[in-house]
């Protein structure tokens, strides 16, 4: 059992996106330990030790419900537990019926079986069983396909991968989200405050059994976007808006923008980006001019608590780079991070000028695969 709880909790981690860590491990074998291995008793002790958020419940569920699958007549069983109390024990017959409820349980599975034999259990039907698998055989396939699509280059990204990314980018979102919450709620709490702390400890004889800390209030940054959309990128670039856009809400302000040979507004709607204004994405791609609008009309966006995130190949049709823009939108804002959808053996090739922007980044990220692109933005955010 100890192994099936750990390949449980892997199983949660790489397949349901809930972040378990080692002493929560711990704490699920010392649950089953003393609940026992009955399955919603289990299920129930299992889930104060593994899951943080709500959120992260339905996932859970499911992959319990795929590692400790019910046998036989055992979903009947649990309906009726439930139906007589929340599990409890009829009262009627009690610890002295003695034989008869050990007959009545007899007389039930054997009820059970002859509906089974009948057709009428359709629980354990073969038609039942069939769709079963079959479903278990779905969820597999779509989390093959997650992995695939995670670790495919964006080059080789066809029309119908782009679409069922932007399924996969929305619960990727949804719990980049969900680490950013969690981050906020940790960094609520400040430093230890001594003074609080030792008084507090005279109730308790001196020992300081319950920490006072100082009351902090982080301040939110603001981010700011700017994204390729050019053809050799613009898969990419489509991903990474669509997964830091539900992330909006942990910043103080968020501003978007794509470009090609000029500067615009986006958002995102539906998975999909609607510009603000016009953008050509036929056009020369032109970096140095983007830059140039950037400095010009949104200067005041740009401050000290201002992270600039920089999606692009840097390809700019040997135009102008305008280097010394970027350098002087580094010393405005906080840092600069500039992620990559090239492989680095093509950096500073043909008509690349990335090492020109380089040192004004903080760091320049190979992102060839929306993997590296997920991990690359949770590092930077």
């Amino acid at each position: 059992m100890r192994a099936r709880i750990l390949d449980f909790v892997q199983t949660l981690r790489a397949r349901g996106g809930v972040e378990v860590s080692v002493a929560e491990s711990l704490d699920a074998l010392v649950a089953i330990a003393a609940v026992g291995v009955e399955r919603e008793p289990m299920r129930e002790a299992l889930a104060a030790a593994l899951v943080k958020h709500e959120a992260d419940r339905p996932a859970f569920d499911r992959l319990f419900d795929e590692a400790f699958p019910l046998v036989g007549g055992a979903e009947e069983g649990r309906r009726r537990a439930r139906g007589a109390g929340g599990g409890a024990v009829p009262t009627g017959a009690g610890r002295g019926a003695g034989d008869g409820g050990r007959s009545r349980l007899r007389d039930e599975r054997e009820e059970r079986g002859e509906r089974a034999t009948h057709g009428h259990g359709r629980e354990a039907s073969p038609g039942a069983e069939a769709r079963h698998a079959g479903e278990v055989s779905g969820r597999e396939s779509r989390a093959a396909r997650a992995r695939r699509l995670l670790a495919l280059p964006f080059r080789e990204f066809t029309s119908r991968d782009v679409e069922e990314a932007r399924e996969l980018v929305r619960e990727l979102g949804a719990h980049l989200r969900g680490r950013l919450a969690r981050r906020e709620r940790q960094a609520r709490r400040g430093r230890v405050d001594f003074r609080r702390t030792i008084r507090h400890s005279m109730s308790s004889g001196g020992v300081p059994v319950r920490p006072r800390f100082r009351a902090r209030r982080p301040g939110r940054p603001d981010l700011v976007a700017l994204c390729d959309l050019s053809g050799s990128v613009a898969a990419a670039s489509e991903l990474l808006l669509g997964l830091i856009a539900p992330a909006a809400d942990h910043f103080r302000r968020v501003h978007l923008f794509a470009y090609v040979d000029h500067l615009c507004p986006v958002s995102i709607e539906h998975g999909h980006v609607a510009p603000g204004g016009l953008l050509d994405l036929h056009a020369r791609s032109d970096f140095g001019r983007v830059l140039v609008e950037l400095w010009e009309r949104q200067r005041a966006r740009l401050t000290r608590s201002t992270l600039l995130l920089v999606l692009g190949d840097a390809r700019n049709n040997r135009l102008p780079p305008r280097a010394d823009r970027l350098r002087a939108i580094a010393d405005r804002v906080q840092r600069i991070v500039w992620l990559v959808p090239e492989p680095r053996a093509r950096w500073d090739t043909g008509d690349s000028v990335l090492g020109m922007y380089a040192p004004a980044c903080e760091a320049v990220v190979e992102c060839v695969d929306l993997g590296a692109l997920v991990r690359a933005v949770r590092q930077a955010l």
